[in-house]
């Protein structure tokens, strides 16, 4: 029987947790794919750094190259991180024939182009199912099984610290920094967690899905992207009343068809009607809904991150890679495919939502017709208006409405006029609502 060997770039908690998921279930991959599989090189930063599971010393270096120029060595796996030295090791082996196998979504969304062009010109394939959505296989179901269909909206729950922080706020009431110090304690969040927080991991995801989805690779400064940090106790509490629920998600939704399609690719915390599938998505875990033209609606669920869900992907991967080499089939579906159509990225001005808006505003007479007056002179129309009763004669009170939907444009245009309103005490909170219609 044919044996592939493995050399890994990365030993710390993921590239641990891949190296014991695949000792311990080897027998069960051979059994099922004909094939052997050995880890025989991985290197590390130091022999001695933690790691949850342990790796014999006789398999380690501190030497990257000697793994990745073993012509023993025929599957290179990148579990390092980052977008520097990581883009040169996946280069390195690429140009090499070896395929390659990463689940570093940053590097992906930054040099997906460059790098799957290396895959192409030298024969070989990279794989990146871990890239998103950890133990979920997204990108295979897109890719592949769902490949006879067009993708009109995918909606992504693909962060599970701010699915963590927002589903802790809304059950036991409590405001974004308390929750956010847990988390951290609990080892969900980084010490620091603006890459989690504000957004800009489920960006890396987003755009990876946005560009596998409809052909063409997407710019990342074209994508809109917020974090939940501006999130209060008092919009999780409103949302509830008003029958929604407040989630972090990743959105790709198709708009016009034939070869002028444009594609809305945003990353911004929304309102979701609570009986909505993601609506009761909690915790940790991740859920990626996808609409296609073909198959209609199917949603994937499970764990988005942690050593044991990502190993499982990356396990699926080294099985396709192994497969592969045995067969010479060094490509499947392409990764990335020009439809032939101009698809571009819509900008956030051109997207049309409807809206929550919070206001703070000074509890006396006329502010709410002032209020009014703006989004009249901007052609918004207001669905619903609600403030609390104010029995302690506050000076300042929130203000919530809620829009029908209008264009981006028209309503930042409105909330600009509005912040500078006298009776306005706070910075507007803006929210979209998403229907999924």
């Amino acid at each position: 029987m044919e044996q592939i060997n493995i050399g890994m770039i990365g030993g710390g908690t993921v590239g641990s947790g891949v190296f014991r998921a695949l000792e311990k279930n080897s027998a069960l991959m051979t059994a099922r794919l004909g094939v052997k599989l050995k880890v025989a090189k991985v290197a590390v930063k130091a022999f001695d750094e933690p790691r949850p599971y342990k790796i014999p010393v006789a398999t380690m270096t501190t030497d990257w190259t000697t793994v990745v120029n073993d012509p023993k060595i025929q599957v290179v796996i990148e579990l390092m991180g980052g977008t520097g030295l990581a883009k040169t090791v996946v280069l390195a082996a690429l140009k090499l024939g070896k395929p390659v196998i990463t689940a570093n979504k940053a590097l992906i969304s930054k040099c997906g182009p460059e790098l799957f062009a290396a895959a192409a010109k030298n024969n070989t394939n990279l794989y990146y199912e871990a890239s998103v959505a950890g133990g979920i296989p997204i990108i295979k179901t897109i890719r592949e099984a769902l490949v006879g269909n067009r993708f009109t909206q995918i909606y992504g729950i693909v962060n599970g610290t701010c699915n963590y922080i927002l589903t802790r706020m809304k059950n036991e009431r409590a405001e974004f920094a308390e929750i956010l110090g847990d988390a951290q304690k609990l080892g969900y969040a980084e010490a620091e967690p603006s890459l989690d927080v504000d957004g800009y991991d489920a960006m890396h995801k987003t755009h990876i899905l946005a560009s596998l989805a409809h052909g063409f690779w997407v710019d990342e400064k074209k994508i809109l992207v917020e974090g939940i940090r501006s999130i209060s106790q008092t919009d999780i509490q409103f949302a509830e009343k008003l029958g929604y629920t407040i989630k972090q998600l990743g959105i790709v939704k198709a708009a016009g068809a034939g070869k002028s399609e444009k594609v809305q690719i945003s990353v911004y915390p929304a309102l979701i009607p609570q009986q909505h599938v993601l609506a009761n998505v909690n915790d940790v875990f991740n859920a990626v809904f996808v609409r296609g033209d073909i198959v209609g609606d199917t949603l994937y669920y499970g764990r988005g991150a942690g050593k044991d869900a990502t190993a499982s992907a990356v396990l699926g991967d080294i099985a396709d890679a192994a497969t592969d080499l045995v067969n010479g089939t060094p490509r499947r579906v392409p990764a990335f495919v020009d439809y032939g159509r101009r698809a571009s990225v819509m900008p956030a001005s051109e997207s049309v939502s409807q809206f929550y808006i919070r206001l703070g505003v000074q509890d006396k007479p006329g502010v709410l017709a002032r209020v009014a007056a703006i989004f009249r002179d901007n052609k918004i129309s207001i669905a619903s208006v609600v403030q609390p009763e104010n029995p302690a004669a506050q000076p300042n009170v929130p203000l919530i409405i809620m829009t029908h939907a209008c264009k981006e444009a028209s309503l930042q245009k409105a909330l600009k006029r509005i912040a500078r309103l006298s009776e306005v005490k706070a910075k507007p909170v803006l929210l979209r609502v998403e229907h999924f219609e």
